[in-house]
């Protein structure tokens, strides 16, 4: 029972397969009915006013 047997976690690990011997814990709320997930409202800060440039004439 090493690398090579694939019922075990070693094996599972070794040939990176997902299985009972190797399960991953799974949250309660995932399992049931996807539920729709509240977005987050982001406050903007006030906008800064825009700087006018300032037109330099060519000496030419």
């Amino acid at each position: 029972m090493g690398k090579g047997d694939r019922k075990t976690a070693k094996g599972k690990r070794f040939n990176a397969s997902y299985g009972n011997s190797r399960s991953h814990v799974v949250s309660k709320a995932a399992v049931g009915a996807a539920a729709p997930v509240a977005k987050k409202t982001v406050t903007k800060a006030p906008a800064k006013k825009a700087v006018a440039k300032k037109a330099v004439a060519k000496a030419g």
